[in-house]
């Protein structure tokens, strides 16, 4: 079996791309009635009473409650109590291969469930006066789950709280709902697991799937609420109390399908062995574009989770996490999962989702190609040679970068650290890195000798300045360069060397027949490695 390089597999065996927003979490929430003295204004002046007590809530659920009996009972929908553990999404993938019709509500779960709810206590005034008073607290209440079919979003469902102010949650499939375009414009395509396997017109596709907007969400959850039992009056709507959206999970997918399943296991293979210490802050902030320092709360972690033969990548990074996988044994999946868009200074509203749709796509694409360019370090022969010489750059002169040289390979290896930091490096990290590589401290080594190091790289073309600072970033030439040296020096020249060329000399052969076997390890290895001649 040929083994395949990281670049080679996404650039000529992936068949089919897409990008498409994923499963949506949201939250439905009226903004006038999250706090004590929101519900306390509802109840007194909206509805006149004279105190604000729970009592008054009581009527209101109940109508609520009999009104989602009724409904059930005269449109025939069946009720599903849910026990513990038991996976929602199962039961509604069964009443969904049965169902037939354009639109409906497939069937209505409940389930008890703890959630923040407003109670009332006593206080006493200085002159002992007993009077009611609107507090937060959490309690086991009664949800219900509307699981529905709509025309435009294919399965979705919209789950109430019974008790007051009857907050509900909304979940929407963006695969789901590009497949129900796809089927209305007449456009073939091949069902793939929450994804799709081919298509006639990829191009148009993907062009239908960058067109769900925030606005499509919000109109299918008022299409919905008009037609499923809703909790508060007309009067109460006309007043301004209306639900509003937010998010509280969003998923953002790129699905890479491939010609062969032997192709993905051969992407993982590379990726679990090139890729173990991307969830480092240092790499993480690579992928989110967000800068981390010592202060930033959360964790950064990379895991490799297996299940039967078929590897999983997961990166965290504070509340959000990018998973890979081998999905179906036919297409790469790279998802990125924000579950707190505030770890990016963004607002949870729903008229945000263009924000995150930038961050979550730009994170799957960053991902891809720190590992495609962590792996594929080709370089070719001529850079390899000029590397070697001495450089002449505006009468300025230094000497070669030598491969196989202890003070090259520890200060390009130092240089990787920074690799692809996005707002670059200074003189003092990179001297705190190369420090703590040589086993020194930071002030042995003296100024002079950092102006030096970074005169070098530059004059070699392996750093830049950024404008209007004292940082530098890597040029992709320093990049692939710094990659070939370091791991060509540990991955062939090493071991290579200590099978080959023992310490005790070959006294029943001769010098030739030792650097045949040299020569013939060096290409094993190279092809091994996957390493350009």
């Amino acid at each position: 079996m040929v083994h395949l390089s990281l670049a080679t597999i996404l650039q000529e065996h992936v068949t089919l791309e897409l990008e498409c927003i994923d499963r949506m979490y949201l939250n439905v929430y009226m903004p006038r009635l999250q706090t004590e003295a929101f519900v306390a204004s509802f109840f007194k002046k909206h509805r006149g009473a004279r105190f604000a007590s729970s009592a008054l809530m009581e009527p209101m659920t109940t109508a609520f409650r009999n009104e989602i009996e009724r409904f059930v009972e005269q449109n025939h929908i069946p009720v599903v109590i849910f026990k513990s553990g038991q996976r929602k999404d199962d039961v509604a993938h069964e009443f969904l291969a049965n169902f037939r019709g354009k639109e409906g509500v497939l069937f209505l779960g409940k389930a008890q469930e703890k959630t923040g709810v407003f109670r009332t206590e006593k206080r006493h005034t200085d002159a002992g006066r007993v009077y009611p008073w609107i507090v937060r607290s959490t309690a086991p209440v009664m949800h219900y789950y509307f699981y529905c079919f709509d025309e435009d979003f294919g399965p979705f469902f919209l789950k109430y709280c019974s008790y007051f102010p009857y907050n509900a949650k909304l979940c929407i499939n963006g695969h789901e709902w590009l497949k129900r375009q796809l089927k209305k414009r007449g456009i073939g395509f091949t069902e793939l697991d929450n994804g799709i396997l081919t298509c006639e017109d990829p191009a148009l596709m993907q062009a239908i799937a960058d067109s769900l907007t925030a606005e499509m969400i919000c109109d299918l959850l008022h299409k919905w609420q008009q037609r499923l039992p809703y909790p508060f009056a007309p009067e109460d709507t006309a007043a301004g109390y209306q639900y509003h959206l937010s998010i509280l999970q969003a998923e953002f997918s790129l699905t890479q399908v491939l010609d062969r399943p032997v192709t993905g296991r051969q992407f993982f293979e590379q990726v679990i062995r090139e890729n173990l210490d991307c969830g480092r802050p240092d790499h993480v902030q690579l992928i989110f574009d967000r800068r981390i320092t010592r202060r930033t709360p959360g964790s950064f972690r990379t895991r490799v989770i297996t299940e039967g033969v078929t590897p999983s990548l997961y990166l965290d990074y504070k509340h959000c996490r990018v998973k890979q996988y081998h999905k179906e044994g036919r297409a790469l999946r790279t998802e990125t999962t924000i579950n707190n868009t505030r770890d990016f200074g963004i607002a949870k509203g729903i008229l945000n989702l263009p924000a995150l749709r930038r961050i979550g796509f730009s994170a799957n694409r960053r991902l891809l190609n720190v590992q495609r360019l962590s792996h594929d370090c080709f370089v070719g022969s001529e850079l390899f040679q000029s590397a070697q010489e001495p450089k002449i750059v505006d009468s300025q002169r230094t000497s070669g970068l030598r491969f196989g040289d202890s003070n090259t390979q520890t200060l390009l290896a130092a240089l990787l650290i920074f690799r692809l930091h996005v707002s670059g490096f200074s003189n003092r990290d990179l001297r705190d890195v190369l420090a703590q590589m040589l086993g020194q401290k930071p002030g042995d080594i003296s100024s002079g000798r950092m102006t030096y190091l970074l005169r070098k790289l530059k004059l070699h073309g392996l750093i830049r300045r950024v404008v209007k600072s004292h940082r530098y970033q890597l040029t992709e030439t320093g990049v692939r360069l710094s990659l070939f040296y370091t791991r060509a020096y540990a991955r062939l020249l090493q071991p290579a060397a200590s099978h080959c060329l023992p310490c005790q000399p070959d006294l029943g052969g001769s010098q030739r027949d030792s650097f045949a076997r040299l020569a013939a390890a060096m290409n094993a290895c190279c092809e091994e490695a996957h390493l350009a001649a």
